[in-house]
């Protein structure tokens, strides 16, 4: 998912020591903390495209691509609770190398995969390693960067993370069309290779030897374990219970992840070196801002798979079709991020969020609206209209969420904020994939064209219905967010 360099960077803690490395390093310290962004935003979008390709190859129930999605966003988000404090106690560029070197073995394990369990074990890996990575990078570059450069270094980030955003279905259409030397789906993954192997070179060459590490920092395994946990308990009945016929583990699954919860938020009171800093959920800003980007990012996630295999699946379009038709949408995105952040966050506060979740209700409606009308008979340009109003809308409301979550946060908890906000995006991302997925699934039934758009309709209509009830939320928001320091 598209996640704001700003947030990310502000993960880093307070530098207890850093390395002062000239100027130009620096600048090539930036270059790969890029591509390792890039990398993690390709990975996430490209998997989309491939899904139904990848059923098709190695068989596995409709549940397969669910699962390949969400257990990247799922392991990617539960391992950014934790990436932070492990750079205090580990070391940043110890960290960012095994991130690194760890999501390219995975990527080269996904492609090599011989079934869906090993898949799916690999897409696992690749999110844990990639959670290790990211956070790592750009807090060395809070720490490389004089603070006079930093805002300067960071000008070119957000355009090349909305050119990836916009190339990442064209990518993946483009290989899957391609099918280098047979490797249909495969290919996909296995070009972050290369990339992995040059940026985890470069890291080793220009990456600071010490790099802001706290050696007061401590770990709570226990508040880990039980959040980790809680986690899994509710994404797997999610996934298998429509699959299985919901039987009876499955509710003590989910009964179990509660249970689990709580014992989570009773350890947090007690703990020393608590994984959330408490302080936090009171502040009504961080607590509503967090229910906000949990349901536009479950919408959103749910949106992107649906269209996928609504378009290959259902209208049985090629995957480079399917990726030509999302260019739209991409570059209503990448366009409205742009100016949320030149432009609309800071002048227009709290109603600029009212006019990205407004758009993007008007925009899935349409979309429902569209296929509704055409049906079998949908084209790329029909379609287009739709889609862009959803991509712009939805890129409206990346900016200035994080500004609104965040702005409150003292110096102390802005890092725990900035991990807890990325990691909320990516989980409700996987349970958006995972609950509406089956949701989807259970409405297709008997596969069929005219059950394959009746699925995406309701799909469309309740993810309309979720990004409705969090622009009723802004309201609770205070008019104009305050800036997060740091």
């Amino acid at each position: 998912m598209f996640v704001s360099t700003d947030q990310r960077t502000s993960q880093a803690p307070r530098s207890i020591t850093a390395t002062t490395l000239p100027l130009r390093t620096a600048w090539l310290v930036l270059v790969v903390v890029v591509l390792a962004d890039i990398m993690d935003l390709l990975d996430s979008s490209v998997a989309n495209l491939a899904g139904p390709s990848i059923r098709a190859d190695l068989g596995g129930g409709q549940v397969t691509v669910q699962w390949v999605l969400s257990a990247y966003t799922a392991a990617f988000a539960l391992g950014l609770v934790t990436s932070g404090r492990l750079g205090d106690l580990l070391g940043r560029r110890r960290l960012f190398l095994l991130g690194m070197t760890g999501f390219t073995l995975a990527s080269l394990a996904c492609g090599l995969a011989p079934d869906v369990v090993f898949l799916i074990v690999a897409r696992t890996l690749q999110g844990l390693f990639g959670s290790v990575m990211i956070p790592q990078g750009l807090a060395l570059m809070k720490i490389v960067f004089p603070p006079q450069h930093l805002r300067k270094a960071l000008i070119p980030v957000g355009p090349l993370m909305g050119l990836a955003t916009v190339a990442g279905p064209i990518l993946a259409g483009w290989l899957l069309h391609l099918d280098l030397l047979g490797s249909q789906w495969r290919s996909i993954f296995l070009i972050n290779v290369p990339f992995g192997i040059a940026a985890a070179a470069l890291a080793w060459r220009v990456l600071p030897r010490r790099g802001g590490e706290d050696p007061a920092a401590r770990l709570d395994l226990t508040g880990v374990g039980l959040l980790t946990a809680a986690s899994a308990l509710l994404i797997i009945p999610l996934i298998q219970g429509r699959d299985l016929g919901w039987p009876a583990w499955t509710y003590a699954m989910m009964a179990a992840a509660v249970v689990l919860l709580a014992l989570f938020v009773v350890s947090e009171r007690h703990s020393g070196h608590p994984v959330i800093t408490p302080s936090l959920f009171r502040k009504r800003s961080f607590v509503v801002g967090l229910v906000i980007v949990a349901g536009f990012f479950a919408s959103l996630s749910a949106f992107v798979l649906v269209i996928n295999l609504l378009l290959q699946l259902g209208l049985h379009w090629t995957p480079l079709r399917t990726g030509l038709t999302l260019i739209p949408w991409a570059l209503g995105t990448a366009v409205a991020v742009l100016l949320a952040g030149a432009v609309l966050a800071e002048k227009m506060g709290r109603a600029s969020l009212h006019l990205g979740l407004g758009i993007a209700v008007i925009g899935l409606l349409a979309l429902w609206w569209s296929i509704a009308h055409w049906g079998a008979d949908s084209t790329v340009w029909r379609l287009a209209p739709a889609l862009a109003l959803t991509g712009f809308g939805s890129g409206l409301v990346f900016v200035p969420m994080v500004d609104f979550i965040l702005g409150d946060a003292t110096t102390d908890e802005v890092g725990t904020g900035a991990g807890m906000l990325n990691a909320v995006q990516q989980f409700a991302g996987a349970l958006g994939v995972a609950a509406l997925g089956t949701v989807f699934f259970a409405r297709v039934g008997h596969p069929t064209v005219g059950s394959y758009l009746a699925a995406a309709e309701l799909v469309f209509g309740i993810a309309a219905g979720l990004n409705f009830l969090t622009l009723l939320l802004v309201g609770l928001l205070p008019r104009h967010a305050k800036q997060a320091p740091g």
